[in-house]
């Protein structure tokens, strides 16, 4: 998605070519810090991708830490996992299912209720990206 908005910024003649070069360094430096991150939180590339939609809420990382979200992203996939059909994505009762299944999972860590429903949107739209990249 970065690299996407980079492109079609550079297309709209919105960034010159040294700005997507620099554009692109960025890009690649939060990917290794991003590797690096999931390294050390030893989390599969699914299960960061879930930390990472959990993460987006700064007061959750204070209050929580890194590896209690990695826990909550571990279960969090399990969910998406057992809450997932083929045909999710179309029928809202599945969905709403799954929606009530990750809020489940936040309530019980004790995740902050501020930003939980960007918590739970954030994860959605992952599981929905996680099945693209599956199919």
């Amino acid at each position: 998605e970065m690299l996407k908005g980079v492109i079609n910024r550079y297309n709209n003649n919105l960034l010159t070519t040294l700005e997507v070069i620099d554009e692109l360094i960025k890009i690649a430096r939060q990917i290794s810090t991003s590797d690096v991150k999931q390294t050390e939180l030893g989390l599969n590339e699914y299960e960061f991708a879930f930390y990472d939609a959990l993460s987006q809420n700064e007061s959750a990382v204070k209050v929580m830490g890194d590896h209690q979200l990695a826990y909550i992203a571990r279960e969090v996939l399990q969910k998406v996992r057992e809450n997932t059909s083929i045909d999710w994505k179309i029928k809202e009762s599945v969905r709403a299912k799954l929606r009530l299944a990750v809020k489940s999972v936040l309530n019980r860590y004790g995740y902050p209720p501020d930003m939980q429903q960007l918590a739970v949107d954030n994860v959605i739209k992952q599981a929905e990206i996680m099945g693209e990249d599956n199919s």
